[in-house]
């Protein structure tokens, strides 16, 4: 979404849209409030209404469907097995969503080290990752 924003609609800068992405992410609520706030940008609330219902509706209905399917599938093979291949593939999207947002530019191992110094922290601690993300920010402040 950030290179598309970003690069190719320049809807906004690649610091903007980092700005827009710590809001959207500081909000109670799901992670989806980054569209919203796109679409505001963009063309004001009717830009935000419709980037939202854009993002949600769909993913809801297929959301609803696949749930429907998944409890009627509950003792086939074939429902372990999907687990099984969503699991490595839900951590290669969350990596590759991490370095789009850390590497706006060129990459800086400034950022590539508080990233792995938080997961460090994260894997060995049970430490509350709001913590975390703060102390990243706080880094981040001191060193860019």
């Amino acid at each position: 979404m950030q290179r598309y924003v970003v690069d190719v609609k320049g809807w906004t800068s690649a610091t903007d849209f980092m700005r827009l992405f710590a809001v959207a992410q500081a909000a109670p609520g799901p992670n989806v409030l980054i569209t919203s706030l796109i679409g505001y940008r963009v063309a004001g609330v009717a830009g935000s209404l419709v980037a939202l219902f854009a993002l949600c509706l769909p993913a809801g209905g297929l959301t609803w469907v696949v749930s429907a399917l998944w409890g009627r599938f509950r003792d086939s093979p074939w429902r372990g097995a999907i687990q099984r291949a969503l699991a490595p593939l839900v951590v290669g999207l969350t990596f590759a969503a991490g370095y789009a947002i850390a590497t706006p530019h060129a990459p800086d191992w400034r950022l590539w080290l508080i990233a792995l110094a938080t997961a460090a922290v994260m894997l060995r601690t049970r430490m509350n990752p709001l913590w975390l993300l703060a102390g990243g920010a706080v880094l981040g402040g001191m060193l860019l």
